[in-house]
């Protein structure tokens, strides 16, 4: 009898308490249960988003690169700043008349807008810069990394791809923030075609003459004479912004495609990069198919044209304008050269070592193009897409002056 009070009947016959008690623990597990996944839906769900943001935390990039840059010597206050522009002013008004007989053409507006900045500040533009860079490929990244009801880890391992990506370019910033000195920032993937500016990064130009040993008024003539001269080669020539756009853009398109491709090949080639070997091709080179390579090489020759004219000009017309020219030419190109181990790793990993090769060489076939076809052939790289260098020509000038013909090589 009291078995059977302890029961209850389910019809099929009495069941004890402890039956009784299974069941709840069962009920209780399946609620569990019920909940956990719920949770695990909506966490997932959550995570995903988050995950498809972006593939960089920018707020958080311009807070990392400027952290780093507060700890750099010679940091300047906002009134130090402001004082400094009527240096670049009076560059401005020496500068702009040699340079106009020197070219031939009138400048462009664009000593209007000249900016003054610290490090902090060419932060904040160029992040600007990468960013409309990287959402190029955002799109069709993210679908790959992240695809919608690709599950929570395919979400948790992208946001710590964005984590690491951030940090990457945030100290990639800090990094060049203490090393620019002047930039002509032109933004060729914004939507509208902003005209560019001059900016002079202030606090670097003076720590530089300072390392370098030499006045900084004829420093900054020197450094401003060089951008003025990259915003002669764009403004003066309305042809070669779209010219630079179109190429950008196929590379970028080509590129998201394949982003996912990275080789075996190219991570080898990376690794004998970093390590300082002999490499027939840029590591950068070997993630490309022949169409990405032939456009980058194209666009390469036409960034070592940039670079080199405006080396050359800042050189030339330096002479007339520029109190010891020689001896900042020289102390700056040997500084430019003398780097560290880390420094070369860092610009090899980054790509930024082509840069200094393109100063290089391009400098080089200026000058040799000057030597051989004088002024009439320094005009006449700028006439059209037609008349810049080609993949090759950069390393021998013969060949372009033979190429664009009516200027025989001597």
């Amino acid at each position: 009898m009291t078995s059977r009070r302890a029961g209850w009947r389910d019809g099929r016959g009495w069941r004890d308490g402890r039956g009784w008690r299974d069941d709840r623990v069962w009920q209780a597990g399946f609620l569990v249960g019920s909940v956990l996944g719920a949770l695990a839906t909506v966490l997932t769900r959550r995570a995903e988003r988050s995950a498809r943001r972006g593939l960089v935390d920018w707020p958080q990039v311009e807070a990392i690169a400027t952290a780093r840059l507060r700890r750099a010597p010679g940091g300047l206050e906002p009134a130090e700043l402001r004082a400094a522009e009527a240096s670049y002013v009076a560059a401005m008004e020496l500068i702009v008349p040699r340079l106009v007989a020197f070219l031939g053409t009138e400048l462009p507006g664009v000593v209007e807008r000249v900016e003054v900045v610290d490090r902090a500040g060419w932060v904040r533009a160029n992040s600007k810069a990468f960013r409309s860079l990287i959402e190029r490929l955002e799109g069709r990244l993210l679908d790959e990394i992240v695809p919608v009801g690709g599950g929570l880890t395919k979400s948790v391992l992208a946001i710590a791809n964005r984590y690491l990506t951030t940090r990457q370019i945030g100290y990639l910033l800090g990094f060049l923030g203490q090393r620019v000195l002047g930039q002509y920032d032109l933004a060729l993937l914004t939507a509208e075609a902003t005209p560019g500016r001059l900016l002079f990064v202030e606090e670097n130009i003076r720590q530089t003459a300072g390392v370098l040993g030499v006045p900084l008024e004829p420093f900054r003539t020197w450094i401003a004479l060089h951008e003025m001269t990259h915003a002669f080669e764009f403004e003066a020539h309305p042809w070669l912004r779209p010219y630079l756009v179109e190429r950008l853009e196929r590379q970028l398109a080509a590129l998201s495609k394949d982003a996912a491709a990275l080789s075996r090949d190219a991570l080898r080639s990376l690794g004998r990069s970093l390590r300082g070997e002999s490499d027939a091709d840029h590591w950068l080179e070997r993630l490309m198919s022949d169409e990405q390579r032939r456009l980058f090489r194209e666009t390469q020759a036409v960034m070592s044209l940039l670079e080199g004219f405006s080396d050359y000009v800042m050189d030339e017309v330096g002479r007339e304008i520029v109190p010891g020219v020689e001896r900042i030419s020289t102390r700056f190109h040997e500084r430019r050269e003398s780097r560290s181990a880390m420094e070369r790793a860092i610009l090899r990993l980054t790509g930024l070592d082509l840069k200094m090769e393109q100063y290089r060489k391009g400098e080089r076939f200026v000058a040799a193009v000057a030597a051989r076809g004088g002024p009439a052939a320094l005009a006449r790289l700028w006439e059209s897409e037609e008349t810049l260098p080609r993949e090759g020509e950069i390393e021998a000038p013969d060949r372009w002056l033979a190429r664009v013909g009516g200027l025989e090589p001597r």
